[in-house]
């Protein structure tokens, strides 16, 4: 049945729910940062007659729909620690109240997703029964368009019942995908809860209780928290990390009081010369392991805070383990623990250098911290491959490796060229001009 102008403004006022905009104070998506305008903007271009076959079915968070996302999978413990805000992925659908005169009643399911896919004003409220809303939501699906049903499941979110919504959707795993990724991303944490309670999945509903932890500021209540997670239902691998989580910060809570302490008594030169800039509270695992190697390198090994101890303890791997332990005693230019760090003994007493991550890494390090050119050499000469040495050599101008290699690669032309950028009657241009003048050095051609 037709309406009249009238009839339809009074419908709009005094409609059990309010029209499906972006825009509207009220609605659940105005709490959001910023809208993507994807259904705006995406296909504005393509024609409603268009084979759309033709184009990549990509869902609203970038995967495309389908299989390829096992049903029940969860993110990772490393995606679920970020503290990083929620993303708004939403189509912005809402236009100036002006253009509500476009509105209409008569248009068909097929019709109505496809307006709301070229981001046109379109009310939903129209759907009230049960059927009609799922039919929308099939018909959403089958267009692949992330955007179109996500804004079609926030619809039905607001207008079904959760018992309702959980159930509906636990035979349209396409559609469950979308809703679960965006209640992540909106950080609706209780809905979520619900939901992974209701489709029993015990995996994701424990990763979904830890995620609460990043909502708990005081440090000694967020430990606790973390100790009742340990004994939910993880992977095996999730639960060594939950654990390792708690250890971690357990031990940062020592480590925070004692350095507090003895920053505020003045009487330890190192917290003296260097000031904390910030306290080690939550912070990553390496960031912890820099601070230990900053102001607690010489600790015995007994103490929470003793970098081997955090190694031990966390299972660093050894090539972490000195990059970072290198870049702490460099910045303090503290040059005798970098030699000790990097030489070692064999059994016959025996000294030798040895760097895990690669002498053109230490170089590199050590140039950024400022160490002498002595130093600089001494680790340019350790790199074992010749354009790399030579590249290094040159580029920090550590004039004896490259003349040296250059000797020994018998490239007089480099030798030449090199002789050039080293200042006149200096050192450096006497020993390159005893080298060239040398007659046991049969040069290359």
């Amino acid at each position: 049945m037709s309406r009249t102008k009238g009839d339809e403004e009074e419908y709009w006022n005094s409609s059990k729910f309010k029209a499906f905009t972006f825009d509207d104070e009220d609605d659940e998506l105005s709490q959001l940062k910023e809208s993507k305008r994807a259904v705006n903007s995406l296909r504005d271009f393509v024609d409603d007659d268009d084979d759309d076959d033709e184009l990549e079915r990509v869902s609203w968070s970038g995967e495309p729909v389908g299989s390829r996302t096992r049903p029940g999978s969860f993110q990772s413990l490393s995606d679920a620690l970020s503290d990083t805000p929620a993303k708004s992925y939403a189509p912005e659908l809402g236009r100036p109240k002006g253009e509500y005169r476009d509105y209409s009643n008569d248009w068909s399911l097929s019709d109505t997703v496809r307006r709301l896919r070229k981001g046109k004003v379109c009310s939903l409220e129209r759907f009230r029964s049960l059927q009609d809303k799922l039919q929308l939501l099939e018909e959403a699906v089958s267009m692949h368009d992330g955007n179109v049903i996500t804004a079609v499941l926030i619809f039905l979110k607001r207008t079904l019942s959760k018992e309702i919504l959980f159930r509906e959707l636990e035979v349209r795993q396409v559609a469950l995908r979308h809703l679960i990724h965006f209640l992540k991303d909106i950080g609706d944490q209780k809905l979520l809860i619900d939901l992974f309670r209701f489709l029993d999945r015990t995996e994701e509903l424990a990763l979904s209780h830890y995620r609460e932890h990043l909502n708990i500021q005081d440090p000694e209540k967020r430990k606790e928290f973390l100790k009742t997670c340990i004994s939910l239902p993880f992977s095996a691998e999730d639960s060594a990390h939950i654990q390792d989580h708690y250890t971690l910060l357990e031990r940062q809570i020592i480590i925070e009081a004692n350095d507090r302490h003895l920053e505020s008594a003045g009487q330890t030169e190192i917290f003296r010369k260097h000031p904390r800039k910030a306290s080690i509270l939550n912070m990553p695992l390496v960031t912890t392991l820099f601070y230990s190697c900053f102001y607690h390198y010489a600790e015995a090994e007994g103490t929470f805070s003793s970098p081997i101890n955090l190694k031990k303890t966390f299972k660093i791997p050894d090539k972490q383990y000195v990059l970072t332990a290198l870049a702490a005693r460099a910045k303090l230019r503290a040059w005798h623990d970098v030699d000790a760090l990097f030489t070692t003994k064999n059994w016959l007493g025996y000294t030798k250098k040895r760097a895990p991550i690669g002498f053109h890494r230490v170089v590199e390090i050590l140039h950024k911290n400022c160490a002498p050119v002595q130093i600089l050499q001494e680790y340019v000469n350790l790199v074992e491959d010749m354009d790399t040495k030579l590249n290094l050599a040159t580029k920090f101008k550590c004039h004896d490796v490259v003349i040296e290699t250059c000797r020994d690669l018998k490239d007089r032309q480099q030798l030449l060229a090199y002789r050039g950028k080293v200042d006149k009657g200096s050192a450096e241009e006497e020993k390159i001009d005893a080298i060239l003048s040398s007659s046991q050095i049969r040069w290359k051609n």
